[in-house]
């Protein structure tokens, strides 16, 4: 910066200030003052002014979630940088791939890094680990899940009203042999689906004959249980995927199987292209999610004590054709 400042003919302060976008500076300083910087190829260090100014804040959060790969994941991560990029907060992002151990790596890695927050969709059961952190003053924000074991502020969905939407739909359309196809049943929001379905299954459907096949991870996981079911002696007449990944399994299985237009599909969570296939599901707003989880954190930054926020958003039910196909029997 003295450099900067020499090769400018202007003071250090006036450096700190066009680098920070702070007034005041007149146009043609900050103009002069940015030429020097290009020419010296000088790159402000953000953390030496946080240290410097004694204000710890190294602008930056932290963000663990199921798996940035993953549609829903990626929609809500994006949401978020979109949300925290005018606050020039930065993002450090990672996949859990549901495993306890791997979020309490991650989590202590960001933690040692000084992260300003914490943005977790958590992997573990309880997350009362957190809890020094928190006392010393580490803002959190859940996404997705509840906290179990702390109090911090969320942001879900009604996983068990949304597994009852799907489940209701297809069974006011009659069917009563049905497939749903489930992820690992110790994750939340997979339970609170499940206990969805068989709450409207036991208000719209007491008669049918409900499959529920859980714990599967993948898409050629999905596509091998829906195969196998097709190729049975009471196939189902409706499929309902819980998670979107399985959702693109269960449509190759049905495809293969020559009964896209015969048998239902409704799916959890939309993801690119559904509409293109006329798929239909249980959507959450993942742009507003994103942006909720950074009002609440940006609220944290800037000093709010109020007691945790839980912030739920309304699901909706996309009707695109898969859905509402009606059984032949």
């Amino acid at each position: 910066m003295r450099e900067v400042a020499s090769l400018a003919g202007v003071s250090l302060k006036t450096v700190s200030r066009v680098v920070n976008d702070e007034a005041p500076v007149t146009p043609a300083v900050r103009e002069r003052v940015q030429r020097a910087i290009e020419q010296l190829d000088y790159r402000h260090n953000l953390a030496a002014s946080n240290l410097r100014r004694r204000t710890g804040r190294a602008r930056v959060l932290g963000v663990l979630l199921q798996d940035v790969g993953n549609s829903f994941s990626s929609g809500v991560l994006r949401a978020l940088e979109d949300a925290c990029r005018p606050h020039q907060i930065a993002l450090l992002a990672a996949s859990l791939d549901e495993e306890p151990d791997r979020e309490r790596v991650l989590v202590n890695d960001l933690v040692s890094r000084r992260v300003d927050g914490l943005v977790i969709m958590p992997a573990t059961e309880r997350q009362d680990y957190l809890a020094a952190d928190l006392r010393a003053g580490l803002p959190a924000v859940f996404v997705d899940r509840h906290p179990h074991g702390i109090d911090v502020d969320s942001v879900t969905v009604d996983n068990s009203q949304g597994g009852y939407d799907a489940a209701r739909h297809v069974l006011a359309a009659g069917h009563r042999r049905i497939a749903v196809l489930s992820d690992l049943v110790t994750i939340e929001t997979a339970r609170l689906r499940i206990e969805g379905v068989k709450s409207a299954v036991g208000e719209f459907g007491p008669d049918a004959e409900v499959s529920f096949h859980e714990d599967l991870r993948e898409s050629d996981a999905a596509e091998r249980v829906v195969g196998q079911l097709m190729s049975g002696d009471q196939p189902p007449t409706a499929v309902i995927t819980l998670r979107n990944i399985l959702s693109a399994g269960a449509l190759r299985a049905l495809r293969e199987a020559g009964a896209v237009d015969s048998v239902a599909l409704v799916g959890y969570d939309d993801f690119p292209l559904a509409d293109l296939v006329g798929l239909t599901v249980i959507r959450q707003n993942v742009a507003t999610i994103g942006a909720e989880v950074a009002r609440l954190m940006l609220s944290r930054l800037e000093g709010a004590t109020d007691a945790p926020r839980h912030v739920v958003v309304q699901h909706e039910l996309v009707e695109r054709g898969s859905g509402e196909i009606r059984p032949a029997d």
